[in-house]
C-alpha cells in the first residue's frame, strides 16, 4: 500500500516537474529575440519605399531576428509597389504581414513578399487591378505584366499563384470565392486562410507574438519620422505637379506685379519644397541643389544684363535639377506639361488684361519712343528743296541721282522713267525719300 503511494506521488511530482519544464520553456519563447515592427500605411508611393529602404538597412545593421510589417494600406503606384518588393525580397531577415485592415492592390502585391501572412479578423487582402489616374483600367500590356509579377511573387514563396493572378485579372472565374468572371479577388480572413494565403487570423499583435513565438522578444516600434512623413506627402504624384503649377504660376504673375512680393515668394517657396521632400525620401543629391540655385541665380541675373541667353541657361538649370531629383521622369513629365499648360493660360490671360507695360516686364521691355515731337529724326528731312530745280546725271529708273545747285541728290521719281540730262523739279519730301518729276519744257521753272 505505502509503495502505491509512494509511486504516485512520484508520478505526480515528475508531471509537475514536466509542467513547470513546459511553462518556463512558453515563457521564454522568443526571449533575447529582437523583433522590429514596420508599419506600411496609407498611398504605396515613392516616399513610402524610400521609408522601407531605411529601416530595412537599420533592421540588417541591428542584427534583427523577426520583422513585421503591420499593413493598412488601400494601394498605389505600381512603380514604388514593385521597387519596394525588390528590397523586402533582398532582406534575409524572417517577414511577416500582419494586414491590421486592408491590404490592396499595390498593397495586396508587398504582402505576398512576406514568408508568413496573418490577418485581422475584419482584414481584406486583393482587389489588385491596376487603375490609371483618370480611373480607368490599364491598358492590357499593363495588365499582363502585372498579372504575372503578382503570380510570381506568390509562387516565390509558395503560395498557389492562381489566386494572386485572379486579384489583378477579373476575367479568372473564382465564384466560389465571391470572384466570378468580371470581378476581381479580394480574400477575407476565412478564405485566405483556406486558400493558404494567411497562417492565421489574430485579432491584435499581442497575438500575433505568441503564434510566431516570439511573446518574449524585445519589440521595436519603428516610427516614421515627421521629416519623412513630410517627404511622402510632398513626393505624392498629385501635390508634385500642385508645386510645379504654384511656381510657375508664381513666376508669370509676378513678372506682371510691381516690385517683389507675394507671388514670387510663392513660386519659389513651391520650388524649394519640391526639392525638400524628394532630398529627404532619398531621390535626389546635394547637387541638384546646387543646381537649383544655380538656377535662380542665373534668372536673376537675367534682369541686369539683358539678353535673354542667362536667363535662358538659369531655366534648364532649373529643369535638368527637376528630371534628376526624381526617380520616374514619366511622371515629372506629365507634371511640367499640366504646369506649363496652366501657366500659359494664366500669362495669356494677364497679357490681355494688362499687357506688358506693368510689374518687372517694364524694367525688361524697350517701351520708350523716339519722335519727331520730343525732337527725334532718324535722318534730316531736307524739306528746304522742294520746288527746286536740277539735272539728272543719271538715267531715274525710278531712282537715280540729280544736281541741284551743285549738291548731288538722291531722288525717286513718281514711277516713270526720266533719262539723263533732263531737267526734274523736287515735288516732295518725305524723311531721305525725295520725289522729283520731269520738266517738259523750261517754262514749268
Amino acid at each position: 500500500m505505502r509503495r502505491s503511494i509512494t509511486q504516485l506521488f512520484l508520478i505526480f511530482v515528475l508531471f509537475l516537474s514536466f509542467i513547470n519544464i513546459n511553462y518556463s520553456t512558453v515563457q521564454a519563447d522568443g526571449a533575447g529575440k529582437l523583433v522590429h515592427v514596420i508599419p506600411i500605411e496609407k498611398e504605396v508611393e515613392r516616399g513610402l519605399e524610400a521609408f522601407l529602404k531605411r529601416t530595412l538597412h537599420e533592421a540588417e545593421e541591428a542584427n534583427v531576428d523577426h520583422i513585421i510589417f503591420e499593413i493598412n494600406t488601400p494601394g498605389g503606384r505600381v512603380d514604388a509597389a514593385n521597387n519596394i518588393g525588390e528590397i523586402i525580397q533582398s532582406v534575409s531577415i524572417p517577414k511577416t504581414a500582419y494586414i491590421r485592415s486592408q491590404a490592396l492592390s499595390a498593397g495586396s502585391y508587398i504582402a505576398l513578399f512576406a514568408d508568413h501572412i496573418y490577418m485581422n479578423p475584419q482584414a481584406t487582402l486583393g482587389a489588385s487591378g491596376i487603375i490609371t489616374s483618370d480611373g480607368n483600367e490599364a491598358d492590357e500590356k499593363a495588365q499582363s505584366y502585372w498579372r504575372e509579377a503578382m503570380g510570381s511573387a506568390a509562387e516565390a514563396k509558395g503560395r498557389d499563384r492562381l489566386f494572386a493572378e485572379a486579384m489583378a485579372d477579373k476575367d479568372i472565374d473564382l465564384p466560389e470565392y465571391n470572384a466570378p468572371a468580371g470581378k476581381y479577388l479580394t480574400l477575407g480572413p476565412t478564405a485566405a486562410l483556406e486558400v493558404g494565403y494567411s497562417e492565421g487570423t489574430v485579432n491584435h499583435r499581442t497575438e500575433l507574438l505568441e503564434e510566431l513565438g516570439l511573446s518574449d522578444a524585445e519589440i521595436v516600434e519603428v516610427k516614421i519620422t515627421p521629416a519623412e512623413e513630410f517627404a511622402r506627402f510632398l513626393t505624392n504624384s498629385v501635390v508634385v505637379s500642385i508645386l510645379l503649377t504654384l511656381a510657375g504660376l508664381g513666376l508669370i504673375v509676378e513678372l506682371y506685379t510691381p516690385g517683389f512680393g507675394v507671388a514670387g515668394s510663392v513660386g519659389i517657396v513651391s520650388l524649394i519644397l519640391f526639392f525638400y521632400g524628394h532630398l529627404v525620401a532619398g531621390f535626389a543629391g546635394y547637387e541638384v541643389l546646387v543646381l537649383f540655385a544655380l538656377g535662380i541665380g542665373l534668372i536673376i541675373l537675367e534682369f541686369f544684363v539683358p539678353g535673354g541667353i542667362i536667363g535662358g541657361l538659369g531655366a534648364l538649370s532649373i529643369l535638368v535639377a527637376l528630371y534628376l531629383s526624381v526617380p520616374n521622369i514619366v511622371h515629372l513629365s506629365y507634371s511640367i506639361l499640366i504646369a506649363l499648360l496652366i501657366t500659359i493660360g494664366v500669362a495669356v490671360l494677364l497679357y490681355r488684361r494688362i499687357g506688358l507695360e506693368k510689374g518687372l516686364f517694364r524694367h525688361i521691355i524697350l517701351s520708350d519712343k523716339a519722335t519727331a515731337e520730343q525732337g527725334y529724326t532718324a535722318v534730316e528731312e531736307r524739306t528746304d528743296l522742294i520746288g527746286k530745280i536740277g539735272t539728272a546725271i543719271t538715267p531715274l529708273r525710278p531712282s537715280g541721282t540729280v544736281v541741284v545747285d551743285d549738291e548731288r541728290i538722291d531722288v525717286v521719281t513718281e514711277g516713270g522713267f526720266i533719262h539723263q540730262q533732263s531737267l526734274v523739279k523736287i515735288i516732295s519730301v518725305t524723311g531721305a525719300r525725295v520725289v522729283v518729276s520731269e520738266m517738259k519744257n523750261k517754262e514749268e521753272s
